[in-house]
């Protein structure tokens, strides 16, 4: 066993040996994390056993090769009947290629195709010469935002990719090569699972492959533990022309997998029939039934359906900044922030805060002001390991006594009837709901972000108008509530 992992070990010691000496300039230039020896061994280990006689594997972003090597060590160890490979590596980090160079060539039936060449821009020439059909892909694509008027996206866009990072474009074009039934193992970020941005790349890769494994960590730092990665990782194995058919969805706590538990759900419980933005879930038990699949579901309603809209806060501060007053005085209004909520009160002004708790009001900032009256509010951002995602509060005009207007700041998002208040019990129906143990994992299931946004609020599905506004009258009748009066409630509603 120690024989059949030690090239595997090899990349990985270099890899322990190097990253620590790339700036972090470079890195975020090249949107460069090198994949640890646990993580690539697990994602090895996903591919099915295959008879091929020859197997032509693609490693796009390759680093020091950690990923081809863990595939390659399988196959040493007599995990696929291959009588030969051929692997395709890519790599422009030049700092990179002769340790991938070296670690490659250690293996014998190996014929190893290093390229320092632009993936992107290599993809599309053979793509429109036809040139390449890879029967297996494993890849720890970078990540990196793909600005709207460069050359890569021109060049995506041409083979009919429409997309916003590195990642995502990698994915893509490794879908778009693959021969037919070709399997592709990526770690990725998981905001690609939700938001309009990711919609167009959702499209294209579950119109050509099938879905076939997500593999979910609960902490975010750790498939790159000796990097500062905010974002949510996941793996994903497609398969190239498969018809698509259950999911198989497994967790960890850690690269570990000490604690790895796997299910099976429909695809169905995946993308919703009707969703058309296409949403992935990401189910972690199978007990999770809060979802709007069933159309006789209690909680089937848009926001539409029940007159209510959200936005984003509408007062960027640095923007206002000569307006911001610490305290409340003659000419100004409340300006509230994350900071004046929680789950059962508001607080404000807060006496020696950070941030300010009033903002004037004249011809400069009316347009940015709302009425005073009852809303719910949600926070925007939580930190990478809180427990909680969504975080409601209410606001109550009597707070503010004799206060005519509010300004939300931008971090807030803003629950309201067309820029006015809300009746009081819908506004406390609505944060109780959001409260709920069982909405914040629902939310967790589709959104791999530290961030709530007013179009993932848009997509979520809601009780009646009726049903939330009971949900309030018994939140006033019940006096502070905690989590287990919340989910409670909430059980008995959607039962």
């Amino acid at each position: 066993m120690v024989e059949m992992f030690q090239q595997l070990e090899f990349a990985d010691k270099v890899r322990r040996q190097i990253a620590p000496r790339i700036a972090k300039g470079r890195k975020s230039e090249l949107g460069q994390f090198l994949t640890p020896s646990n993580t690539a061994r697990f994602m090895a280990s996903l591919f099915p056993p295959s008879d091929l006689k020859t197997c032509r594997l693609l490693d796009a972003g390759a680093g020091v090769g950690a990923l081809s090597c863990a595939f390659l060590d399988r196959w040493a160890g007599g995990g696929f009947g291959f009588k030969e490979v051929h692997a395709y590596a890519y790599e422009i980090d030049d700092r990179l290629r002769g340790h991938l160079a070296a670690h490659l060539s250690a293996y014998l039936g190996v014929t190893a195709h290093i390229s320092g060449d632009d993936f992107i821009s290599s993809s599309n020439q053979l793509l429109f010469r036809e040139a390449t059909e890879y029967t297996h892909a494993i890849l720890n694509p970078p990540y990196k935002k793909i600005n709207s008027q460069s050359a890569h996206r021109h060049e995506l866009r041409a083979l009919g990719i429409e997309t916003v990072n590195l990642y995502s474009a990698f994915v893509a074009l490794a879908v778009l090569q693959a021969a037919d039934g070709g399997q592709i193992i990526a770690i990725i970020p998981r905001s690609f699972c939700n938001g309009p941005y990711y919609r167009p790349f959702r499209e294209f890769v579950l119109q050509r492959a099938a879905l076939r494994h997500i593999h979910l960590f609960d902490s975010r730092t750790t498939a790159f533990q000796d990097d500062d990665v905010l974002q949510e990782n996941i793996i994903i194995r497609l398969e190239r022309g498969g018809l698509q058919g259950p999911v198989t969805v497994s967790t960890s706590t850690d690269d570990s997998q000490s604690d790895f538990e796997a299910h099976e759900y429909p695809f169905d419980r995946i993308v919703f029939p009707n969703d058309v933005e296409g949403f992935i879930h990401v189910p972690t038990s199978p007990e999770e039934n809060l979802d709007a699949a069933d159309p006789q579901s209690a909680l089937r309603y848009s926001l539409a359906d029940i007159g209510v809209s959200v936005s984003t806060g509408p007062v960027v501060d640095f923007r206002l900044r000569d307006y911001l007053r610490d305290m409340p005085a003659p000419g100004t209004v409340p300006l509230l922030y994350p900071g004046h909520f929680s789950i059962n009160r508001a607080e404000w002004p807060i006496v020696g805060a950070k941030k300010p708790n009033a903002i004037e009001r004249n011809g400069d900032t009316e347009k940015w002001l709302f009425p005073n009256g009852h809303y719910c509010v949600v926070r925007r951002f939580s930190s990478k390991e809180e427990k909680r995602r969504i975080v409601a509060g209410v606001v109550d005009p009597s707070a503010f006594g004799d206060a005519r207007a509010l300004g939300f700041e931008n971090h807030l998002n803003v629950f309201h009837e067309n820029r006015r208040g809300l009746p009081e019990p819908l506004a406390k129906g609505l944060a109780v709901f959001l409260n709920s143990t069982a909405v914040d994992k629902a939310f967790r299931r589709f959104n791999g972000h530290t961030q709530v946004n007013a179009t993932d609020l848009k997509t979520m599905r809601y009780p009646s108008r009726a049903a939330l506004i009971e949900l309030g009258k018994w939140a006033a009748r019940s006096g502070e509530l905690t989590q287990q009066m919340i989910d409670e409630r909430l059980d008995a509603l959607t039962a």
